[in-house]
């Protein structure tokens, strides 16, 4: 059964690059049209977009980690909980604020130049420092100190330290980070949509929507998965690089840094950056939600709540369910085939919802046609995206749970089923939720797959957003962008207490 499961979860994921690469070779001359200025300018934009969001995002989230971990900063515990919040503040929202605050005929005043590269930068950046702060954060907390005190003890002064010391122990973290928000920023489309930027994301759904020629599509989600293997491939290789130069024990904790003078335009320095990537998201939308309040469509927006809260639970739900066999086979039968089928597994996590969602639009029209403009569907693509969320939370608990409690149960005559429902399950409830809050939490948000696969008259909160957005419709976009947040929001409570029961094990 764990087998059956497992290849099945990874079919899934190896069926949209392989629908892509067929399709793509239906193309009169996939070559030319890789080669065509059109395209080019397309992977540039989509380069220089993922590459300059991931040098902001290092800077702001390194920085802001150092900040908040090693000194005496004011107000520590209030900002490192504030930091967080981004997190629920989908990009197109945060594209969206920008725009009704700064854009043309904004709340507050025009920015030159915010429609296109800017803006969504800006979005983006705002939507995803994190990403990096948080495993950062976490580096400096258990990184060794008295390496750090061996340095200062050699002569180097503070600053030398820090950068000969300290930044190298923490490298690992920032790359992953780094690499976390370089794939987020290549699989965008509403940030990028709504600042009418055009990347790779955008081109596909364009030619998606404009021909019933699905192969150009198909070339650009190919261009767009070597991006994603090219990415991935660079950060492993840091990554075996940076290994050997990190810290291998926690050691003692390091001493706090006194700030003096800088100690409180650093904290208006972070208190700013915070308040960028959420008092400007959501006292723009509260304002426009407010103006619009009379004209708002209650009857639509409840139904688009219920459905996103149904997709979403459905999607939750079935990934959780998934990845309990999953990660017995990978945390239990540990061998070569099990590492291939927990590897291709979460591959879905750097796949964008454009490609899934066009692998999956051609096989249920051609081979499973009752499938087709079906809710199932849109949920097969929510777990086919973010299994790996589920799968890496259950698979963590699953880890700390001592084998030998299960081989006691089977000791006492208990068969494989019995023994997971009533001893590995309970035990593993923490992950559960989490897995479960984690894929509740991006498949409210999921924009580009829902716009894809979701059946004609229907509407999820995401897309009553990005329609009211590309029309500016501020008004109509503002009460579902800020029921998304709110309710995304709420879901950091589950995560919170699920987190905090697993470390009081």
């Amino acid at each position: 059964m764990l087998v059956v499961v497992g290849v099945g979860v990874a079919a899934a994921t190896v069926l949209p690059i392989a629908h892509l690469v067929v399709r793509a070779g239906e193309s009169a001359d996939p070559w030319g049209l890789v080669a065509s200025p059109r395209v080019m300018r397309f992977v540039w934009a989509t380069v220089r977009l993922a590459a300059s969001v991931t040098a902001a995002c290092l800077v702001t989230g390194v920085g802001m980690a150092w900040l908040l971990e090693r000194t005496d900063l004011p107000a520590r515990r209030l900002l490192s909980l504030a930091a967080l919040l981004p997190l629920v503040v989908p990009s197109y929202v945060a594209a969206l604020a920008l725009l009704a605050a700064f854009g043309p005929s904004g709340l507050a005043f025009e920015v030159p130049g915010l429609v296109g590269f800017r803006g969504a930068a800006a979005a983006l950046t705002l939507s995803t420092f994190p990403y990096v702060l948080l495993p950062v954060r976490a580096a400096l907390a258990t990184a060794d100190a008295s390496l750090e005190e061996a340095a200062r003890a050699l002569g180097d002064p503070p600053r030398a330290a820090l950068w000969r010391v300290v930044l190298p122990q923490v490298r690992p973290a920032a790359a992953a980070g780094a690499l976390l928000v370089f794939l987020y920023v290549l699989s965008d489309f509403g940030a990028v949509a709504i600042m009418r930027y055009d990347t790779l994301t955008r081109g596909i759904f364009l030619e998606y929507r404009s021909s019933f020629n699905r192969a150009p599509a198909a070339v650009l989600g190919v261009l767009l998965v070597v991006l994603t293997l090219v990415a991935l491939s660079a950060e492993r290789r840091m990554r075996g690089r940076m290994v050997a130069r990190a810290a291998s024990s926690a050691g003692r904790p390091s001493r706090t840094v006194s700030l003096g003078f800088w100690r409180w335009p650093a904290f208006a320095a972070v208190a700013a950056t915070v308040s960028a990537g959420v008092g400007i998201p959501l006292g723009a939308i509260a304002y426009w939600a407010l103006v619009g309040a009379s004209r708002a469509d209650g009857a639509a927006l409840v139904g688009a709540a219920g459905t996103s809260a149904g997709l979403s639970v459905a999607a939750a739900g079935a990934a959780v369910a998934l990845a309990v066999p999953v990660a017995i086979l990978a945390v239990r039968h540990r061998a070569r085939f099990s590492r291939a089928v927990e590897t291709l597994a979460t591959a879905g996590y750097a796949l964008p919802g454009l490609v899934i969602a066009l692998a999956l639009v051609f096989f249920a029209a051609r081979y499973v046609h009752p499938l087709y403009q079906t809710f199932a569907l849109v949920v097969v693509a929510y777990v086919v995206r973010f299994f790996p969320e589920a799968l890496g939370a259950v698979r963590t608990s699953l880890a700390r749970v001592d084998p030998v409690l299960e081989e006691a149960a089977r000791s006492l005559g208990h068969n494989q089923l019995d023994l997971t429902r009533t001893v590995t399950l309970p035990l593993v409830r923490g992950g559960l939720v989490a897995g479960a809050a984690l894929v509740f939490l991006t498949a409210m948000k999921e924009l580009p797959a829902t716009l894809l696969l979701l059946p004609a008259g229907s509407d999820t909160l995401a897309t009553l957003v990005w329609t009211a957005a590309a029309e500016g419709r501020y008004a109509q976009a503002a009460p579902p962008a800020l029921l998304v947040v709110a309710v995304s929001a709420l879901v950091l409570w589950p995560l919170d207490r699920a987190r905090h029961r697993r470390s009081g094990r």
